[in-house]
């Protein structure tokens, strides 16, 4: 059922703790685009998106989503757990020996909502389309739902991926790029500039569309727009801007969290910023 923007902050805000929580309890993990894509997970999956959370492999009849940039999981995994897919007291297992949530979201242990494991960047793409085209071949209206990072596009593959959607008129598509200018190694611009985005969509023939990741409001408006430009015979593309990290103060601005858990007085402090909204998981 579609939520008010306050209630989607609310529930951002438990997410963006779950993640803290999840890192910290392991001293391993991705925290900086985890947080950064907590509104994105939210609207999607609360607001958005039509889908099931009994869940079912084939994903018949229902909206898909593929996360590509399968590092951060715990942003995807508190937003599965919250809307129903799976207990969420079994967040506490993240990264843990034999825990079904891993460092990256794998099938073999049959976590619902996960249909593909990922993380190996530049493939999720190629994914989301072949089960877009299984749709029209099954006459299914649905859409399916793609996140990659802005890193990540500086894997072959994904412009690979790019041209077939694009020759193929995929138009039940829509990916969302998580625009945050950082990586691992530091920013994407000194790493390998990507150069305009928005340039080099267009010219492979998508319709692209701009959101603030970082705005409820924004983000439900932008996924609303881009659901309506859908079925013209383009794959649609949303460049979303997201702050790394965001709204912890001491991890904004930086690359230095994309892959580092937080100490105790950290999580203490992070954890201060935000406020509990749907009762932490136990542990």
């Amino acid at each position: 059922m579609p939520r008010s923007i306050t209630e989607l902050e609310k529930i951002a805000s438990q997410i963006r703790r779950d993640i803290l929580r999840q890192v910290h309890s392991c001293s391993s993990g991705h925290p900086g685009g985890s947080l950064g894509c907590a509104d994105f997970f939210t609207a999607l999956y609360f607001h958005v998106m039509e889908h099931d959370k009994d869940f079912k492999m084939d994903g018949k009849n229902e909206d898909v989503f593929y996360l590509s940039n399968g590092h951060i999981s715990p942003v995807f995994y508190s937003a599965l757990a919250r809307s129903g897919y799976f207990p969420v007291d079994e967040l506490a297992t993240f990264r843990k020996i034999n825990s079904r949530l891993q460092g990256h979201p794998t099938t073999h242990e049959g976590l619902p909502g996960v249909r593909v494991a990922t993380g190996s960047l530049g493939q999720g793409l190629s994914v989301g389309i072949g089960m877009a085209l299984g749709k029209k071949l099954n006459n299914d209206d649905k859409t399916i739902y793609v996140l990659t990072g802005d890193g990540e596009l500086q894997e072959g593959q994904i412009w690979e991926a790019a041209l077939f959607a694009a020759h193929n008129k995929v138009d039940n598509l829509i990916v969302t790029v998580d625009s945050n200018g950082r990586q691992i190694d530091g920013d994407t611009d000194d790493v390998m500039s990507l150069g305009s985005l928005e340039d080099k969509w267009t010219s492979f023939g998508w319709e692209v569309l701009h959101m603030e990741g970082n705005d409820m409001e924004k983000v439900v408006a932008g996924l609303q727009t881009a659901k309506q430009k859908s079925g013209n015979g383009k794959p649609v593309i949303i460049i979303m801007n997201t702050e790394m990290g965001f709204p912890i103060d001491f991890m904004m601005g930086t690359h230095k969290w994309h892959g580092v858990a937080p100490n105790d007085e950290q999580l203490e402090n992070a954890l201060g910023q935000l406020e509990e909204t749907l009762g932490d998981y136990k542990i």
